[in-house]
């Protein structure tokens, strides 16, 4: 059952895998919970909940508009509590089943280039981590994978880059599916894709300064 908001993409999809489809914004409360209700009546029983959906937000606090941080904040972070509480009941009857938080890199470090985007999936790792002892107890395994830097229609990094080096770091999506089937099939907690990333959260730690200048000295400024 794939879930999203633009139908070409999701249609495209649904027949190259043969699956079913919703459209549906998940930062809209209301819309998650119609269509959710609408899934349930076909699919009482959900093994895996996956919350994938992102959207950039780059530009910094101080210059991105008002609100564009409200649909980050929305997309990134609320749409997978919105999800989440909306297919609980599904989950809960196909115990033991799983929920995969799809979260990022930048929820464990921050630089003012991308702080919008960077606090929403700070709180969705929050949020994750949260979840997995409280939904534990009723047979719910939660796991959070946190990618780095990712090639996607959504996200594309290589043109971003000024430096090879940097540009050699973007992995591709195929690389993240294969870390989220192994988080569920070994019950990992938190996944770093790829796994030398988990680095970077003691680099912010330790050396805060040191992670916004790298950040800053290989992202192209907008419009090079």
């Amino acid at each position: 059952m794939l879930v999203a908001r633009g139908e070409e993409r999701l249609r495209s999809v649904s027949e190259e895998l043969g699956a079913e489809w919703e459209r549906c914004d998940v930062g809209d409360r209301a819309a998650v919970e119609r269509v959710a209700a609408a899934i349930r009546e076909r699919h009482p029983e959900i093994g895996l909940l996956v919350n994938g959906a992102g959207i950039p937000g780059r530009g910094g606090f101080l210059r991105t508009e008002p609100e564009l941080i409200e649909e980050v904040t929305r997309t990134n972070y609320l749409g997978s509590i919105w999800c989440l509480r909306a297919f609980l009941p599904a989950l809960e009857a196909a115990a033991p089943s799983h929920v995969v938080n799809v979260v990022s890199v930048a929820g464990t470090v921050s630089s003012g280039a991308a702080g919008p985007y960077s606090a929403s999936k700070h709180a969705q790792l929050a949020f994750s981590r949260a979840t997995r002892g409280e939904l534990r107890r009723r047979g719910i395994s939660v796991h959070t994978i946190l990618p780095g830097f990712v090639e996607t229609p959504g996200f594309p990094q290589r043109t971003r880059f000024s430096s090879r080096l940097w540009q050699a770091v973007v992995i591709e999506p195929e690389d993240v599916a294969e870390r989220v089937v192994d988080a569920v099939e070994n019950d990992r907690g938190e996944v770093f894709v790829p796994r030398y990333y988990r680095v970077a959260t003691l680099a912010q730690a330790v050396v805060p300064g040191l992670v916004a200048k790298a950040g800053k000295r290989g992202i192209r400024p907008s419009g090079d």
